[in-house]
């Protein structure tokens, strides 16, 4: 069995696979704090409530974009599973060519998103990840990864926008069914719901169009949308075509499988890197 870890900066999702099939996956909450032991002891709660045994283990991959868990769930790779885990980073094997300006700047979870998309849908892409950062991502049907841009999350503008004004209320992030509101709980919920749809509408058009400048084609573009937040956007809006909200294990689960004969040893000159 491969565990794989999708580390965000508000949620730590772990999925379990035996071969391409998703046995089970979880979502815990990042904690800075916790040990490994606190990790490897609610994985084992977590493997024996769902019938799994932990021992089955073959090997761990890890995609973090916050840093100081790495040596964490590294270490807890070695201590609970004897397992050196492979990390989404520069050396991997992905099978993009990434056309970023400096690609140690780049998000491993964009390019595990990236290397999903690509694995399962045809044409040109746009990714869009509705995290604690939203992120919308550009890739080709020659798998270039062009880039992308990186916005506010949906919780973060609400959390800003109650902390730093002095009456403003904290709400539920949920639309309204309206813009013409009538309270200020509402007011916000629409601003923040619609704001954020129109802000995707506009990029993911404005994006097709440098995506087509770009490629020198007028080529259909599928846009997937993943994330916490990914079904209330599409609800909303008719510019995303497939919401995959396993779209980063399942990206994780294919770089497992271009690494796992090259883990032993260093990346010779020539292999994929981002």
């Amino acid at each position: 069995m491969l565990v794989a870890f999708d580390v965000g900066n508000t949620n730590i999702v772990v999925g379990v696979y035996s071969g391409r099939q998703l046995l089970k996956s979880w979502r815990m909450e990042t904690n800075y704090t916790k040990s490994a032991d606190e990790y490897g002891m609610l994985l084992n709660q977590l493997f024996a409530y769902d019938g799994l045994d932990i021992h089955e283990v073959d090997d761990v991959i890890i995609s973090t974009v916050v840093p100081s868990i790495l040596y964490t769930l590294q270490h807890l790779s070695q201590k609970y599973f004897n397992r050196q885990a492979i990390v989404v980073g520069p050396g991997i094997k992905t099978g993009l060519v990434v056309k970023y300006d400096n690609p140690k700047q780049l998000g491993a979870d964009r390019i595990v998103n990236a290397v999903a998309a690509v694995d399962q849908y045809e044409g040109h892409l746009i990714v869009i990840d509705f995290g604690t950062a939203t992120t919308i991502c550009a890739i080709t049907d020659n798998s270039e990864y062009l880039g992308g841009v990186i916005v506010p999350g949906i919780k973060i503008s609400s959390d800003a926008l109650f902390e730093k004004t002095a009456k403003l209320p904290k709400v539920e992030i949920e639309a309204p069914g309206h813009v013409i509101c009538r309270n200020t709980n509402d007011g916000i919920k629409a601003g923040l719901v619609y704001g954020n749809i129109g802000m995707v509408e506009y990029i993911v058009t404005r994006m097709k169009a440098e995506i087509a400048e770009y490629t020198g084609d007028n080529k259909p573009v599928t846009v997937i949308a993943t994330g916490g937040l990914a079904t209330l956007i599409s609800d909303e809006t008719t510019c995303i075509d497939h919401i995959d909200k396993l779209l980063t294990l399942t990206g994780l689960e294919r770089i497992y499988e271009k690494n796992k004969q090259l883990h032993a040893r260093k990346p010779k000159q020539g292999d994929n890197e981002f």
